[in-house]
This record gives C-alpha cells, structure tokens and sequence, in this order.
C-alpha cells in the first residue's frame, strides 16, 4: 500500500496500467497531511511546542548551528501558515535530531549531521557531506574494529 497498493502488485489487466501513473501526488500528499496535523496539534496544544523547545534547549551552546537553526526555528513557528507546514515540520526534526546528536553521539557524528543539515553545505541534497567531515570517526562508530 506504501507504493500504491494492488496495481503495484498485481500483473494482470487494470492494474498493470496504474504502475506507470506518478506517485508524487500521493507522496506529496500525506506529507501535507501530516504537516497540517502537526499544525493543529501545535494549535490545540500550545504547550507541545514549549515541551520541543525545552527537549532543544538541552542542547543549547554544543553548536552554534544548531543554536541559530532554534532561533529560526521559533521566528517561525510564530508566522507559520498552511503554505509553510511541511518546511516547519521538517525543521522541527532536524533540530530535534541534531539536539538528540550533539548530546549523544560522538563528536564527528553530531558535528557531520549539524553541518550537512543545518551549516548550508549540505548541496541540496541528503548524504551530502562538507569537506573536512570525519568520515572515519563515523565509520567506526557505525563498524567497529574495521580495517
């Protein structure tokens, strides 16, 4: 169902011709379903977004990107409307993964993500890592004792 359901499964007749119809509309639009219920739940439940920024506040001085990717992070959630749910939301996990990273995981771990996601390096595009990244560090935390 996570791909369109039956006519991606099944081989015979009708369904055969839904395999070539474009998903974006579908993806697209449960990501903007799912942003406006973060929306109304931010609207219904003031306090949730206190509760975030508390969790975010943790990690306030371990990088200085993170700390203005907050900042911005709350002149925005005061101005967001519908048009601006998805990037909302999709700062508000960043933040929350790097807060979760710059308190937990080693340092090039936490200082990779921070850059790549929210230094502006990042290319345009996930996995896309600044030079200087420590790629070693990360492998061994991810394989230890590799050689």
């Amino acid at each position: 169902e996570c791909l369109g359901g039956n006519g991606y499964v099944e081989d015979s007749g009708m369904p055969r011709h839904y395999r070539e119809a474009p998903l974006l509309s579908i993806w697209e639009g449960s990501g903007n379903v799912n942003a406006l219920d973060v929306l109304r739940a931010l609207g219904r439940e003031p306090d949730s977004a206190d509760a975030l920024f508390a969790e975010l506040a943790l990690a306030r001085g371990a990088d200085a990107r993170l700390d203005t990717a907050v900042a911005a992070l709350k002149d925005q959630l005061a101005e967001t409307d519908q048009v601006g749910a998805r990037r909302l939301v999709e700062r508000m996990a960043l933040a929350l993964q790097a807060s979760l990273l710059v308190r937990h995981a080693p340092h090039p771990v936490a200082d990779a993500f921070c850059a790549s996601r929210l230094g502006g390096d990042w290319g345009h595009s996930f996995g896309t890592l600044p030079a200087g990244t420590g790629l070693d560090a990360i492998l061994e935390r991810a394989l230890p004792g590799r050689n």
